[in-house]
């Protein structure tokens, strides 16, 4: 058996990738590759113009508050003492959430990153306090940035309304500074002939306007990375890989009663979030996915495509995301 024989073997056992079990998977030949090594990625492809990194965070989970947030203390107080102290995930040694915010930028700039790119729960909770505090710090550093919202930057525990009235009442009300002038849900970036796409996917769901605009990026023919705070489903992964997960819904969703928050919907997945998900991993363009929400890190390779997860920021993590020229 030849290795590209192997391949599409070893995609047809391992299943749950969007094919029927009757359907031949279509083994992806890719003009990029990738490394791993800690937490420094890199991806290789032929039509990158120049040789650029991109520093990527998620899950801050920075608690700040003062007294505008005295109203809100009754939906704010668990996560307002979730992480106030957490150890460094290289040395061990103590540190908490805002020093990790702030060393990860300081390293952003010694490193001359083209881009930070905030993938999700930068906050606890949508603190007005901790909205100022991120702005002014990425203000200081003077560095290009993207933000897009985690589950918990949004989320107030226990107020009413549904995840998608809170997730949209308060981006408008508490975060849209950090959009810049961005659209909430999808925007993009071009560096150096690479497109770095970034999409909410908070919910566990995709809307048809993502997948429209992710079609678009597809249609472009360049080079895209895909960052999502919540990282697709990979065979084996548990529901918390939630994004195109076949069992995701009701039935598996354990801690909306802890988050206090609406239970993950009785139908699972919607047919949009379902597709997308099989378009991502049969994109031919796409280097890889970058994600956050899970707090650990780890790889998983889709149909040649690598999933990266970063550990939490809040332990003082993040990703070096190198982008090379790789002539043939």
């Amino acid at each position: 058996m030849n290795r590209r024989e192997l391949i599409l073997s070893l995609a047809t056992v391992s299943g749950g990738l969007g094919f029927k079990k009757d359907q031949k998977p279509v083994y992806m030949e890719r003009q990029s590759s990738f490394a791993i090594d800690g937490n420094r990625v890199r991806f290789f492809h032929p039509d990158i113009k120049e040789r650029f990194n991109v520093i990527m965070l998620a899950d801050t989970h920075l608690f700040r508050d003062d007294e505008r947030g005295d109203a809100f203390k009754e939906y704010s107080g668990r996560m307002a003492k979730a992480y106030n102290q957490t150890k460094h995930f290289l040395t061990k040694e103590s540190t908490n959430p805002e020093e990790s915010f702030e060393k990860t930028l300081a390293i952003a700039q010694k490193e001359e990153a083209k881009l930070v790119a905030l993938i999700g729960d930068i906050l606890s909770f949508p603190s007005e306090a901790a909205v100022d505090w991120v702005s002014e710090c990425l203000k200081k550093a003077n560095l290009p940035y993207l933000y897009v919202a985690g589950n918990h930057d949004w989320h107030y525990e226990g107020m009413a309304g549904s995840i998608a009235f809170l997730r949209e009442t308060w981006i408008q009300k508490r975060l849209l500074p950090l959009y810049q002038t961005d659209n909430p849900m999808m925007t993009v970036r071009e560096i150096n002939g690479v497109r770095l796409v970034a999409l909410d996917n908070s919910n566990y769901q995709i809307t048809s306007e993502q997948l429209a605009f992710f079609q678009k990026e597809v249609a472009t023919k360049k080079p895209l990375v895909l960052m999502v705070h919540i990282p697709f489903y990979a065979p084996e992964r548990s529901v918390g890989f939630g994004c195109g997960h076949p069992d995701w819904g009701a039935k598996t969703d354990k801690n909306y009663q802890l988050e206090r928050r609406e239970r993950w919907s009785e139908t699972g997945h919607t047919n949009t979030t379902m597709t997308f998900y099989k378009e991502v991993i049969n994109a031919p363009n796409l280097l890889g996915v970058l994600a956050g929400h899970i707090h650990e890190q780890s790889l998983d390779v889709l149909n040649g495509l690598p999933q990266i997860v970063t550990y939490a920021n809040a332990h003082g993590a993040y990703l070096k995301v190198e982008f090379v020229p790789n002539k043939k």
